[in-house]
């Protein structure tokens, strides 16, 4: 499946953000999903994941209660919810999918296709 990110830019701290994957090519519905990011000079890092349904999700501890992982099968699209961001929110977030995998995983290595990458920065 190819991925294709938007919605990043400049936010305000405390300010929210919709990012948007939309997927082509392939059946969107077989692939288990999830948003990574990279922090200015730093490694890529897990963000949340989500369930060929939308029925399950995870998220890592830094944005629990804060992101929203969501997907719409009808539209091949997959959706970041963020709000109350932070400076330390400031990256590159990447959208990912993979056919083969059977629970979610916070391992990059594990997710065969990525987005190009939409950045994010929130201001202080």
């Amino acid at each position: 499946v190819q991925l294709q990110a938007s919605g990043g830019g400049l936010v305000q701290f405390g300010g929210s953000r919709r990012l948007r994957c939309v997927g082509s090519g392939s059946n969107f519905r077989d692939y288990v999903m999830g948003w990574f990011r990279q922090p200015p000079g730093k490694e890529r890092e897990f963000v949340a994941a989500i369930t060929r349904s939308g029925g399950s999700d995870e998220y890592a501890d830094s944005v629990k209660g804060r992101f929203t992982i969501s997907r719409d099968n009808a539209k091949n699209t997959l959706y970041l919810q963020m709000i109350v961001l932070e400076p330390e929110d400031t990256a590159i977030y990447y959208c990912v999918a993979d056919r083969r995998l059977r629970v979610l995983s916070e391992d990059p290595r594990d997710y065969g296709s990525w987005g190009q990458g939409t950045l994010v920065t929130v201001s202080s």
